[in-house]
Formats: structure tokens, C-alpha cells, sequence
């Protein structure tokens, strides 16, 4: 039936929109990660055989929202601007317990502070073979 299906709305990181400056690429970042954020709650909560086949369709959807973060965070040219950008790429791959990318995207910001703090967060980010 036609009637029940509805046509969603393109995704955040699905639109082609080039962000024109170092903020406005920022709050792009935020915007797709608090749409991913959703996401990845929502996979945590699916239990059960169709929950199965829901988590790879999101999945796919977080990893795509993932990519795009990832290439916009590329783009900002202001260290600090994107130092709080990958920082919020990070909290959103330790809301998805995705914990290698977020140990990895920790090594690549610069600020010592920003660093200590994202830690302090998320004590799950310390590499455990490099704490030994």
C-alpha cells in the first residue's frame, strides 16, 4: 500500500552542499553527527532477528554519515575549529562503540587540552596495549 510509505527526507551527509568556510563546514559536522547520533542509539536498542537486518541498514547510514564528517573535518583549515570537530566525530563513534576509529581519530588532535577532555569523557579511549 502506498498510502504507509513515506518518502524520507534526504539524510544530512547525503546532500552535496560544500560548506563556503571553516564555520560553516563546523556546523555542518555538528548537524551530522547529532543526525547520526539518533542513529546510533537506535542500533544500540535493536534486539532480536529483524533487529539483525534493521542494524545493517543503519549501519550503512552511520558509516556514510561517519565518511562525510570525516571529509568536511579535512577541509577546515583553523586548527582548533577542527580539533572541536573531530571531537564531536569521536563522542559519536564512542556512542556507537566504534572504538578503533575514535582512538584513532584522537591521535589527530593537536590540542592537548581537547585531548585530556574527550579522556576524561571517555575513559575507554585509552589504548589499553599502549597504557601497558
Amino acid at each position: 500500500m502506498r498510502w504507509f510509505r513515506r518518502n524520507r527526507p534526504p539524510e544530512v551527509w547525503g546532500t552535496d552542499v560544500q560548506p563556503a568556510g571553516d564555520i560553516e563546514a563546523a556546523q555542518r559536522i555538528r548537524e551530522i553527527c547529532v543526525a547520526a547520533g539518533a542513529i546510533a542509539e537506535r542500533m544500540a536498542t535493536l534486539r532480536g532477528r529483524k533487529a539483525e537486518i534493521e542494524k545493517s541498514a543503519e549501519a550503512e547510514r552511520y558509516q556514510a554519515a561517519i565518511k562525510c564528517a570525516l571529509e568536511v573535518a579535512m577541509k577546515i583549515s583553523d586548527d582548533a575549529m577542527r580539533d572541536v570537530s573531530v571531537s564531536q566525530i569521536i563522542r559519536l563513534c564512542v556512542r556507537a562503540d566504534h572504538l578503533k576509529t575514535a582512538r584513532v581519530l584522537l591521535r589527530t588532535i593537536q590540542s592537548e587540552k581537547t585531548r585530556a577532555e574527550l579522556i576524561a569523557e571517555s575513559p575507554v579511549l585509552i589504548d589499553q596495549d599502549a597504557a601497558s
